[in-house]
């Protein structure tokens, strides 16, 4: 298997990851089965993620409108009458 240093893990490279065979290694039908459960949680970790990025901004939107509308609040205050 060949990762590259600073490439992000993909659910697709752990489902396409290959290894040499060797003599009285693992059972591959329990690595196959691991990595297809690492890979189904990486994808739910990659899906929460982007769920999480795309509240942020939301929230960062929110408040800045929240911010604008508090400063436009108070020059009208402090406004010469």
């Amino acid at each position: 298997m060949i990762y590259v240093t600073g490439e992000r893990l993909l659910p697709q490279h752990v489902r396409a990851a290959a290894f040499d065979t060797r003599w009285r290694g693992l059972d591959p039908a329990q690595v196959h089965a691991y990595l297809n459960q690492l890979a189904d949680e990486l994808d739910r970790l990659h899906r929460d993620l982007a769920t999480a990025n795309t509240e942020a901004e939301r929230i960062r939107q929110a408040l800045r409108q929240w911010q604008s509308r508090q400063h436009s609040r108070d020059t009208m205050r402090t406004w010469p009458r």
